[in-house]
């Protein structure tokens, strides 16, 4: 067996052998030999070329299949060790955003946002504009719960009328009645 057909993985318990769902890709040498000549090469460079294009097609068939190997055997491992694709997802993602949260330009665009906070929190419209939005959310407040009592004060004097108790009464019938025919 070629070299190209190994399990290269020292700790594989297939050492040696290639996998059933791996093939022998065959080089396309025939699209080479089609080709037309370059003009100021020798044949025998011409063939030297061709020979190092079949070489490198065959290293990179058996890459491919090395790498196909590899990735089957880091999917055998995250699933012993009970780690999904979401799980290496959310990896990644959180990788991702540390390295954006290191760099450089956001650091800099953090500490320049600081400053104009900074500056912006300490100016005098900003101080006034909150006073003004506090001072309005109170008067808010304070109608909103005047609002409220004024409701709940009408809704108990409609719950307390004739009208109410009699529509309330005639409720209670029905569903009484409705009770006693389910039973």
């Amino acid at each position: 067996m070629d070299s190209a057909g190994q399990d290269i993985n020292l700790n594989s318990p297939n050492k040696g052998l290639l996998s059933d769902s791996m093939t022998d890709v065959p080089v396309d040498t025939a699209v080479a030999t089609q080709s037309p000549v370059v003009e100021g090469l020798t044949e025998a460079e011409e063939e030297e070329l061709k020979a190092e294009l079949a070489k490198v097609e065959e290293e990179i068939v058996t890459l491919r299949q090395v790498l196909a190997a590899k990735e089957r055997h880091c999917g055998e491992l995250k699933r012993k060790l009970g780690l999904s694709a979401l799980e290496g997802l959310k990896q990644n993602l959180s990788k991702s955003w540390h390295d954006v949260q290191v760099s450089n330009a956001y650091v800099k665009t953090s500490e320049k946002l600081g400053e104009w906070n900074e500056k912006v929190t300490q100016s005098d419209l900003y101080k006034k504009t909150q006073e003004t939005l506090t001072q309005a959310g109170q008067k808010t407040s304070a109608a909103l719960s005047t609002m409220g009592s004024a409701i709940s004060r009408k809704l108990g004097d409609m719950r307390n009328s004739a009208t109410f108790r009699s529509f309330e009464d005639r409720v209670g019938t029905i569903k009484f009645s409705n009770f006693k025919n389910i039973i």
